[in-house]
């Protein structure tokens, strides 16, 4: 607050003698020899000038019209300005009166002091009313331009504050709305692997209680590893693929020797970033769609490469895509995230690549973390 009331004070300072400095100079060039009177008026219209506009911007102030104001209320604000612009064309002309600024000769200074001294003592008997209307006219129609000029860049100045302040909050409210719609989906999806998980060790509770404490053991190690990951919105290829084996592992005790798994891993993407669960997502809809849903062997390929500026990851099934396969919870979850995170750079498609199989593509820009 102080630091926006002193950034306030300079301009004020700073814009009207700037007006004063301008006025000496345009003067000086057409007359070349100024009236020792000029300078002093140019003082008074610095000083007035400084103190209506304040006066004028602590009005604003208090009737609710400072910038951005409403259209409907720019008549008050034009009101203001014909006010204080008569008011400061009466202050002007009064002291400019009072003081005997209006001479036109060109004495010196010493002449100047005693001539202000002699003012000051016969200011009544020396009043001229008429002069005074016509100074006040003149100032009214020349001094009028500059309170608009000041209220101009003043609005201005409230204008391009608030579009930036604007503009932050809109970042600001974009992140918590980023946040929270991440929060949401992985809140969804991560019930939905620990439900497949359980279904996967109740089977084998009754038929080999010691598979089943196997599994209860791997299940262990990918729940920890799910909530290490639940804290962080991006992870490594490494990390997320040590998840994926944690999940295979225990989908092989349920499937037994029906499910292969096969990996073609490029070394120099795994430290590629991508968001956490999107692989195993990936995975899990794979032995949904395909192991459990058809008899005999289930080949389940991973595979990731880079392809120019993409990181691409390609899990293949075996098995056949139905049309409502393609928007099933775990996908559109992936899709969305990606539009989330990547702002539509990313790519992700499901089709048949071969009769019997089945490839979830993914492809991500290229992100290697700091070492």
């Amino acid at each position: 607050m102080k630091k926006t009331a002193s950034l306030y004070w300079i301009c004020q300072i700073i814009g009207w003698f700037s007006y004063g400095l301008t006025i000496i100079f345009f003067a000086y060039m057409l007359e070349k020899k100024l009236n020792v009177t000029f300078y002093p008026r140019i003082l008074i219209n610095i000083i007035s000038g400084i103190i209506m506009t304040h006066l004028l911007r602590k009005s604003m102030t208090k009737l609710s019209l400072r910038p951005p104001t409403p259209s409907h209320q720019w008549w008050k604000i034009v009101l203001l300005i014909l006010l204080f612009s008569v008011f400061f064309s009466i202050i002007t002309s009064s002291l400019i009166e009072i003081f005997r600024l209006f001479d036109t000769d060109r004495e010196g200074p010493k002449n100047m002091v005693n001539h202000f001294s002699f003012s000051i003592s016969n200011i009544v008997s020396n009043w001229d009313s008429q002069r005074v209307y016509k100074r006040f006219i003149f100032s009214l129609i020349l001094d009028t331009p500059i309170f608009l000029v000041w209220i101009s860049t003043y609005v201005l100045w409230h204008y391009i504050e608030f579009a930036n302040s604007e503009e932050v909050n809109k970042v600001r409210l974009e992140t918590i709305i980023k946040e929270l719609e991440l929060k949401t989906i992985k809140s969804q999806i991560n019930p939905h692997f620990i439900f497949n998980a359980l279904n996967s060790i109740r089977a084998l509770v009754d038929e080999d209680p010691k598979r089943a404490r196997q599994a209860i053991t791997e299940l262990s190690n990918i729940l920890r590893s799910s909530i290490q990951v639940d804290k962080v919105e991006i992870t490594t290829l490494e990390k997320e693929l040590d998840i994926v084996k944690d999940y295979l592992a225990l989908e092989y005790i349920r499937f037994a020797d029906r499910l292969i798994v096969e990996y073609e891993i490029e070394p120099e993407t795994v430290d590629n970033q991508l968001p956490p669960m999107m692989l195993q997502t990936l995975v899990e809809n794979a032995i949904k769609h395909g192991l459990s849903k058809q008899p005999g062997d289930c080949l389940i390929k991973i595979i990731s490469k880079f392809e120019q500026d993409k990181l691409v990851l390609m899990v293949q099934n075996t098995g056949l895509l139905k049309p409502n396969e393609r928007d099933g919870f775990g996908l559109q979850s992936t899709r969305e995230r990606l539009n989330i995170l990547y702002h539509g750079q990313a790519l992700f498609e499901i089709f048949q690549c071969l009769p019997n199989q089945v490839t979830a593509k993914l492809a991500i820009p290229i992100s290697i973390p700091k070492k």
